[in-house]
């Protein structure tokens, strides 16, 4: 599980920055971050997402008999090797440890991860 949660850490500490610049149609007047869940939209927003999350994750579930989080070399690139997979998670740690600074820097300041820099 390890893998799987770095995985989402790396999607969501770019995501979060990402947000900051992007907003999908409808929700422009939702703030970023964790404020988003104070608005109505954004709180439906979020609990839609997690819904759909959860459905797709429980659709595929199926007992892994390899490697956990291994699809293998998919697109024949060559990189399924032990150092790439080592990589990957160690940047997925790094991941978790910067997801929960932003998170923390935002909870005491109020400002989403660009707005920490006074961008």
């Amino acid at each position: 599980s390890e893998i799987k949660h770095g995985r989402v850490a790396m999607m969501g500490s770019i995501g979060s920055v990402f947000a900051h610049y992007v907003k999908f149609p409808g929700f422009e007047a939702v703030p970023t971050g964790i404020a988003a869940l104070d608005s109505d939209l954004g709180a439906k927003g979020f609990s839609v997402l997690f819904l759909l999350v959860g459905l797709l994750e429980a659709s595929n579930w199926k007992q892994n008999k390899g490697e956990p989080g291994s699809y293998g070399d998919p697109f024949k690139f060559g990189q399924f090797t032990m150092e790439m997979r080592t990589r990957e998670l160690n940047n997925g740690r790094m991941a978790m440890f910067a997801m929960a600074g932003q998170l923390a820097a935002e909870l005491q300041t109020g400002l989403d991860p660009i707005e920490q820099f006074g961008l």
